[in-house]
């Protein structure tokens, strides 16, 4: 048997099928390749092709859960929803609407953004599938705020416009690792101030993965999870190549010791947004993100049968 080099062949994710059409799909890659959302450095619609490219060197076997996901899961690359570059409020219905065009309730998409702006057309389209969500929020802001630069739409708004529209369920949301710099005093207080369940950097000191894994557990409950990684919730060290890098930071170790204790959850969706590929030294961002959605998918796979399993 001759094998593909990794670096070789058509660029989807972990070289999955490209397929526009959802229909029977339990696990779709999006690309939502949008950034005029950012306030500071900007280029994260580029980061869909990266973060596919940086796929490549992703192997399918998943010891930890210890499954292939792409075996218990049928996925596929969707590719990218069409954007307006430089409009925020015509790309928002945009990606909407392509996006319920083809979601269904079996289905489990992983979006790539993007900055985080994307995140609230995202929701938009799941919640019209799934109704109102639990969000899971990594972040090192809060990205609440009810306006940027006297706009409603950028990436430091898009939980308070999913909040006005009721897509959230706050009494079932928690943000992890908010930390840095703020514009104004009581900043902090936003998201705890909408319903939101609040774990700031320092409470993570020292890292216990299990506690914070449980918290994340008791807070959803039993309601339909978005969960969405910021990559600038880590430490630069290990996410450089993002648009508003914070200081003291998680380690990738962390990330990955929390997300693999959340197996069982009902996910509806994923997205892991602002990853910048021209500021990436040695592709470490991109890296990490292709890593992030190998993660998400193994998640998916193992709170789930494998099909043809018969019930015990």
């Amino acid at each position: 048997m001759i094998y593909m080099p990794a670096f070789s062949d058509l660029l989807t994710f972990m070289r999955l099928p490209h397929r526009k059409d959802l229909s029977g799909a339990d696990l779709a890659i999006i690309g939502v390749p949008f950034d005029t959302g950012g306030s500071f450095r900007i280029g994260a619609r580029f980061a869909p092709g990266a973060i596919r490219a940086a796929s490549g060197g992703l192997r399918r076997y998943h010891p930890y859960h210890r499954l292939a996901p792409f075996e218990v899961l049928r996925a596929v690359d969707f590719g990218d929803v069409a954007t307006v570059p430089g409009y925020a409020r015509e790309s928002a219905d945009a990606i909407t609407e392509q996006l319920r065009q083809v979601l269904h309730p079996g289905c489990v998409p992983i979006f790539l953004g993007g900055d985080h702006s994307v995140s609230y057309p995202e929701l938009r389209a799941l919640a019209a599938v799934h109704g109102p969500l639990a969000l899971v929020h990594f972040d090192a802001h809060t990205d609440t705020w009810p306006s940027q630069y006297g706009q409603p739409l950028g990436h430091g708004t898009p939980f308070h416009r999913a909040l006005e529209e009721g897509l959230l369920l706050p009494g079932h949301s928690i943000q992890i690792g908010l930390r840095g710099p703020l514009p104004a005093p009581g900043d902090e207080h936003l998201p705890s101030r909408a319903g939101f369940e609040v774990v700031p950097m320092d409470e993570l000191t020292p890292f216990d993965a299990g506690a914070l894994a449980a918290r994340i557990r008791r807070r959803v409950g039993d309601r339909p999870v978005f969960l969405s990684f910021d990559v600038d919730v880590l430490d630069p060290a290990c996410a450089p190549a993002t648009g508003t890098p914070e200081i003291g930071g998680l380690l990738t170790r962390e990330v990955l010791a929390v997300l693999r204790r959340l197996v069982g959850l009902r996910f509806a969706g994923f997205d892991v947004v602002e990853v910048l590929p021209h500021l990436d030294p040695a592709q470490v961002t991109a890296i990490t993100a292709a890593n992030l959605v190998f993660e998400f998918s193994a998640l998916v796979a193992a709170s789930r049968p494998a099909r043809g399993a018969q019930p015990s």
